[in-house]
């Protein structure tokens, strides 16, 4: 394939000249906060270990900083669009600027949580600078809609990309350290500097690694059966499993014996157990129901 030319990404006065031509001021309710510097999002499909042969989808691309930069390297790109300005644009910026692989780029208009397919091959990998106040509903909705997705890297909050990565035990250990964990192996994978936005968070920004599991967990119940488990367990933190999961399996006599089937103390918290052990109090359930 043809070599992009060397100025083909977005700097701080590329992105400020696009917003002004389209009259787009980035949202709070949104989440918009544009990367404006071609080195971080370089870094980024560096360390999503993007490949010539990836079809990576993109959501949030906003200006198409990390698109152009995906582009640089993946075989096709897919990025998932809600705003109705910023996806009138981005396909006219990316020939512009890369006019060589526009062939190989698509845009979806829609809301990344309705989406259910997408054109083209079926994509290898997830890179993206995920609004903060939707990351983590997103990115589930996204590995349990497009099981193809083998490799994702999510630029989240710091405190949103901790609690994806936490392991058992961890004070930030919760529903979305359990779900994502049922999809793959997680990891914080860098943090990312405030003045590389526009306009620049009050927060900070983490980078978050998740690589599919080879082999689904091996258990009876569904996923919908596992994550009801893990809901309940999480919605009463300071309660005991046995009580927390009272409602859940229809008294605290009957979580008690789905628990102690499962090889679990009834004393335990939620904030203590493993993906799996959760999946084992759900066949338990189901167990003790029949």
């Amino acid at each position: 394939m043809s070599s992009p030319t060397p100025d083909a990404l977005l700097g701080p006065a590329d992105i400020r000249e696009l917003a002004a031509v389209l009259g787009v001021r980035p949202t709070k309710q949104r989440g918009q906060n544009f990367v404006i510097d071609a080195n971080t999002v370089r870094r980024i499909v560096r360390t999503a270990q993007v490949r010539p042969d990836d079809v990576v989808v993109e959501v949030g691309p906003g200006l198409g900083s990390l698109t152009l930069a995906l582009l640089e390297a993946a075989d096709r790109v897919t990025a998932v669009e809600i705003d109705d300005v910023l996806a009138g644009a981005l396909p006219a910026t990316i020939t512009a600027r890369m006019p060589e692989r526009a062939e190989r780029f698509a845009l979806v208009h829609s809301d990344a949580m309705h989406v259910t397919e997408l054109p083209g091959p079926a994509p290898t990998a997830l890179v993206a600078n995920l609004p903060y106040n939707v990351a983590v509903p997103v990115l589930l909705h996204m590995l349990a809609t497009f099981p193809s997705i083998d490799r994702t890297l999510v630029m989240v909050q710091s405190e949103v990309a901790d609690r994806l990565a936490a392991a058992p035990g961890s004070k930030v250990y919760g529903v979305p350290s359990v779900k994502a964990n049922w999809y793959a192996e997680v990891k914080r994978a860098g943090a990312i500097g405030r003045n590389v936005f526009w306009p620049a968070p009050n927060v900070d920004s983490g980078l978050v690694s998740l690589v599919r599991r080879t082999e689904p967990l091996r258990t009876t119940a569904s996923r919908a059966e596992v994550f009801a488990v893990v809901d309940a367990a999480f919605a009463q933190r300071r309660k005991t499993l046995r009580a927390a999961l009272a409602g859940w399996a229809g008294s605290a006599a009957a979580a008690e014996a789905a628990l102690v089937a499962a090889g679990v103390s009834p004393q335990a918290r939620g904030e203590s157990l493993t993906v799996e052990e959760f999946a084992r109090i759900a066949e338990n359930k189901q167990e003790t129901a029949a």
